[in-house]
C-alpha cells in the first residue's frame, strides 16, 4: 500500500512541510518517487513516521530519534510515562494490523487493553481513536473494505459481549432511537452509544446502520420518540450532511435529535432548531448522565 505525503500528514498530524525537511536532513524515511517525482510512502514508512512523530509529541529532539535503531524507538515509545502516548502507540499499532489483515495480533492488542482498562475505558481511549484514523484512511480510499471488516467484526464482538453484561432497561424511562443514515456502515461508535445507554438503564430502540428515512418516519409514525441520536463517523459531504439533518428535522419535529462523532467538528453549516452537536465524549457523558 502506497500514501501520498498529504495522506501522511493527515494520519501522523504532521506537516506535509516538516516531512519533506525531515527527509532532506534524517534517515529515517525514504520515499519512493514516481515517473512524475510525487513521494510514495509504503506501510512500513507510515509506522516509522507515527513512532517518530509520537516521540517528537513527546519531547524527543528529531537528531536523537534519528540515531535511534528501528527497535530502540518502539521500546522508547513503550517506556513512555504519559498514558496518552501509550494508547496513542497502540492506536497506531493496531492501524498496522489492519492494513496488513493481522486479526490475531489486532485481536490480542485488544483484549490485553481490555482486560486492563474495561471496555468502556477501551472504547474512549483506543477504538474511537482508531475510527477516525480508520476514516481517514476511508477518505483517502487506502483502505479495502475487508480490511475494515475484519477488524470492525472484532471490535463489534467486543461491545455486544458488554452488552448483554448490562441490567435491564428501565421502563419508565423514554426509549432512545440510534440509527445510523443509509450506506452509511461505521455502526463501531453507535454500537458504544448503546452500550453507554444500556449500562445507565436507559430503553433503547436500535435501528442499526444504513436506515433509509422513510424507514425512519415509520417508525417516528408508529412510536412517536422523543429523541433519536446518531453517531457519524463519516459523511460524503458537508452540503449533503446539511440536506440530511434538515430532511430528519423536518419528519422528526417534536423530537430532539443527537448527533456526536468526528463529523461534528468539521461540521461549519447551521443546524436545525432540535439537532443538538455532541462535539466531545465529555459532552456524550454528560447527555447520558443527564438522562
Amino acid at each position: 500500500m502506497a500514501f501520498t505525503i498529504k495522506e501522511l500528514e493527515s494520519l501522523s498530524g504532521i506537516k506535509a512541510h516538516t516531512i519533506r525537511i525531515w527527509e532532506q536532513r534524517y534517515s529515517f524515511l525514504k520515499p519512493d518517487r514516481t515517473s512524475t517525482n510525487i513521494r510514495m510512502y509504503n506501510n512500513e514508512e507510515l509506522k516509522t513516521l507515527l513512532t517518530v512523530a509520537l516521540l517528537n509529541k513527546y519531547g524527543y529532539k528529531i537528531s536523537r530519534i534519528d540515531e535511534m535503531p528501528p527497535e530502540q524507538r518502539v521500546n522508547v515509545v513503550l517506556n513512555l510515562q504519559e498514558a496518552e502516548a501509550k494508547q496513542e502507540h497502540i492506536v497506531n499499532e493496531l492501524i498496522s494490523c489492519m492494513v496488513e489483515l493481522n486479526n490475531v495480533e489486532f485481536e490480542k492488542k485488544l483484549n490485553d487493553f481490555i482486560s486492563t482498562y474495561g471496555i468502556a475505558q477501551t472504547v474512549q481511549s483506543l477504538i474511537l481513536q482508531f475510527l477516525e484514523k480508520v476514516g481517514i484512511l476511508w477518505q483517502t480510499n487506502k483502505i479495502n473494505i475487508a480490511q475494515e471488516h475484519v477488524v470492525s467484526n472484532i471490535i463489534r464482538q467486543k461491545i455486544i459481549s458488554a452488552l448483554e453484561q448490562q441490567p435491564a432497561p428501565n421502563l419508565d424511562h423514554d426509549p432512545i432511537v440510534l440509527f445510523l443514515p443509509e450506506n452509511e456502515h461505521h455502526e463501531i461508535g453507535l454500537l458504544f452509544i448503546y452500550y453507554l445507554l444500556k449500562r445507565n438503564r436507559v430503553p433503547v430502540i436500535y435501528l442499526g446502520a444504513t436506515v433509509p428515512l422513510k424507514d425512519v418516519h415509520y417508525l417516528i409514525e408508529k412510536k412517536n420518540p422523543k429523541s433519536l441520536y446518531l453517531h457519524l463517523t463519516s459523511f460524503p459531504r458537508q452540503l449533503q450532511l446539511e440536506k440530511y439533518l434538515h430532511q430528519l428535522s423536518g419528519i422528526a419535529r417534536k423530537a430532539n435529535i443527537f448527533i456526536s462523532g468526528s463529523v461534528t467538528s468539521t461540521y461549519s453549516r447551521s443546524l436545525p432548531a432540535n439537532v443538538t452537536f455532541l462535539k466531545s465524549i465529555s459532552e456524550v457523558d454528560s447527555y447520558i448522565s443527564s438522562l
